[in-house]
């Protein structure tokens, strides 16, 4: 499978070529470079033209979007339902482009459209780093926190816990996040338990996997 790969860091990147193998159970045909964007506002402004990209000018079967979270409405199985939209969703708004994007363009390469696998790290991709080794970092802990109004820890918390700085160099950062998902790698049950924005990406994959197959 070909894979292309949109995020918002070069580390990202790296850590995400290592879960998607991980949720293939095979390294697939990763389309270089991989794309990245400036944070979420641009990630939204870039998609359509990356996706018009990979259709028309590549062999790509399957684009994997990863953002973060951030302060934005955590996606829940009652957004699942049809015809539902959250305007402050990012995993809602994502797919949404996706529709949009896809149902405007004539098929190509043998292909009607390129696949799309959405993650949504909540609320910030460090929390999956540090999932199983730090058992207060959770999605639904979060979630709880944001409906009342406390949250169990910051986003610059996450990243102290992970790199030991608030601030990592990039070298620091690609290092750190490569050594936290070798351990996810060899199992990803409890990831996809404890953060249901990486199992939606993971069934986005396995879902692409099973229609190339």
């Amino acid at each position: 499978m070909n894979v292309a790969l949109l995020s918002e860091s070069p580390a990202d990147e790296a850590a995400l070529r290592v879960l998607v193998e991980a949720v293939l159970g095979t390294a697939p045909q990763v389309v270089a470079p991989g794309f990245r964007a400036r944070g979420w506002p641009n990630v939204v402004q870039v998609l359509p033209a990356v996706i018009r990209h990979l259709h028309f000018q590549t062999e790509t079967d399957l684009l994997v979007v990863v953002v973060d979270s951030d302060d934005s409405v955590v996606h829940t199985a009652v957004h699942d339902r049809p015809d539902y939209f959250h305007p402050q969703c990012r995993m809602c708004e994502l797919r949404a482009v996706f529709r949009r994007t896809a149902k405007k363009l004539p098929s190509a390469h043998g292909r009607a459209r390129v696949l799309r696998a959405v993650g949504i790290a909540v609320p910030a991709i460090e929390a999956w780093y540090l999932c199983g080794r730090d058992e207060a970092v959770s999605e639904a802990a979060w979630l709880v926190g944001q409906e009342s109004g406390r949250q169990p820890y910051s986003r610059a918390e996450l990243k102290w816990r992970v790199y030991g700085t608030d601030r990592p160099s990039l070298p620091q950062e690609t290092c750190c996040a490569l050594h936290e998902v070798q351990r996810h790698r060899r199992d990803l049950r409890r990831l996809e338990n404890d953060f249901p924005g990486f199992a939606a990406l993971a069934g986005d994959l396995r879902a692409g996997a099973q229609i190339k197959s």
